[in-house]
């Protein structure tokens, strides 16, 4: 009992203690190439049928004339792929389902589009089935559903209001993370920060707003919030700092929703390096009153995906802001960054954590975790041109946001590649959405 209260009381000083890396194996890799495109629905007005035309300082609608690039905070480099898109981009995966439908595919969804609200307006809202094959390297696409709100249930103007189907875009809501329960999706938004229910079909059935200690929850983009407005006393959630994680308990169906970064507090500042959980009764429609937090190790500044793997287990995506291989970070005030990352990938991990055990102040246990940049590959079961020249394998993308388990040794994780704004595995290249079958023993079964 003595030594139980030791550790606990070690634990309670400090969140995020030292914790064990356990090793990972790459077990399979698959890509869905970056520029992948989806015809819209018929019915679809004809502004969505060009996507894009708003990312640039001026309205574009001249189709494919403007080249991408990751920004000038990374390098500036071009990553060959040009917009407007004649029809919607798939891009990158932002979240994975932990259950699965009857055939084994997985449920993924789609971000906002092009990163904010002012240049997504004609980005579709949807989410996919997807399949990837390990065997052959190749993601079927076997579905795509489009949100829309025929019934009038979103409780703002949205982008298409004057129209009878009312497709949503990224003007709308930024849907960052999914569940599937009893043949319905739920959703989590980054925007209000919002929780979507949605019909198989992709018509919305209710929208949540998100409440905190008997207080609504928002952030910069919640429609109803004005500028000027004061970080941490009119709003309390950083912008892009909503719910990228949304875990589903089995058992209880309780949507376990976490925040990508943390709360302001009146002056600016956070409430510290952990991330807020709060919890949402799916039976009932309506939050639990409980909030919990995620500490985040040194180094990270976000969370990409979260997902349980039984009752109380739970897999967190911790990041940095990086992108690319440490191997080619730019020497220290290196002008010419055109052959170089000036803010190499450090902090990649997948983090396994216990809800059921948590601290007076309501820190999750962390139990240990994977270094997605460290990722033996014995077999060669790297992608020809997707792996480093030397070393074992790594993940080196700005956003990694899907993680789920496989099976009892296995999980499957995924990026998400912005395009065409990021690139992290090629210099000059769009990242391409890669999937990546990890052989994770140890850690799955670390209590």
């Amino acid at each position: 009992m003595r030594r139980n209260l030791a550790i606990l009381a070690c634990f309670i000083a400090t969140p995020v203690a030292a914790e064990q890396t356990f090793p990972a194996t790459l077990a399979g890799h698959a890509v869905l190439p970056a520029h992948t495109l989806v015809t819209p629905p018929a019915d679809a007005p004809r502004d969505l049928w060009v996507s894009g035309k708003f990312t640039g300082p001026a309205r574009n609608d001249a189709p494919m004339s403007v080249e991408g690039d990751v920004g000038a905070a990374y390098g500036g480099h071009k990553t060959g792929i040009s917009l407007p898109f004649i029809g919607q981009p798939v891009q990158g995966m932002s979240g994975l389902a932990m259950n699965r439908d009857e055939d084994g595919s997985w449920f993924a969804l789609t971000d906002n589009g092009f990163g904010n609200k002012v240049n997504s307006p004609d980005a579709m809202l949807f989410f996919h089935r997807l399949a990837p094959d390990f065997e052959t390297g190749r993601v079927e696409r076997l579905e795509t559903v489009f949100l829309r709100d025929p019934d009038g249930k979103v409780p703002f103007r949205i982008a298409n209001e004057g129209t009878d189907l009312r497709y949503l875009t990224g003007a709308d809501f930024d849907p960052e993370s999914i569940q599937f329960l009893n043949d319905e999706i739920w959703i989590g938004d980054e925007f209000g920060p919002f929780i979507l229910r949605v019909a198989r079909d992709g018509r919305i059935l209710s929208v949540h707003q998100t409440m905190l200690d008997g207080a609504a929850l928002t952030g910069p983009d919640t429609p109803g919030t004005v500028v000027p407005a004061q970080p941490g006393a009119d709003f309390r959630v950083q912008r892009s700092g909503g719910y990228e994680g949304m875990a589903l308990q089995p058992g209880t169906d309780l949507l376990w929703a976490m925040m990508e970064k943390p709360l302001l507090v009146e002056g600016g500042g956070t409430e510290g390096d952990f991330l807020r959980v709060i919890t949402f009764d799916t039976a009932n429609a309506d939050w639990t009153g409980d909030s919990f937090r995620f500490a985040l190790s040194e180094g990270a500044t976000a969370i990409g995906d979260f997902n349980f793997i039984d009752d109380t287990r739970a897999l967190v995506i911790e990041r940095d802001n990086g992108e690319g291989d440490a191997a080619l970070a730019c020497a220290e005030g290196a002008t010419d960054q055109a052959d170089c990352y000036p803010q190499p990938a450090l902090v990649k991990n997948v983090v396994l954590v216990d809800t059921a055990s948590m601290d007076e102040e309501g820190y999750i246990r962390r139990i240990g975790h994977i270094d997605l940049l460290d990722i033996a590959d014995p077999d060669g079961k790297a992608l020809e041109g997707l792996k480093p020249a030397e070393g074992n394998f790594t993940f080196p993308f700005f956003t990694i946001e899907d993680v789920a388990r496989v099976d009892d040794t296995h999980i499957i994780v995924a990026n998400d590649n912005n395009l065409p704004f990021s690139g992290g595995r090629e210099i000059g290249r769009a990242a391409d959405n890669e999937f990546i079958l990890l052989s994770v023993p140890e850690l799955l079964a670390a209590e």
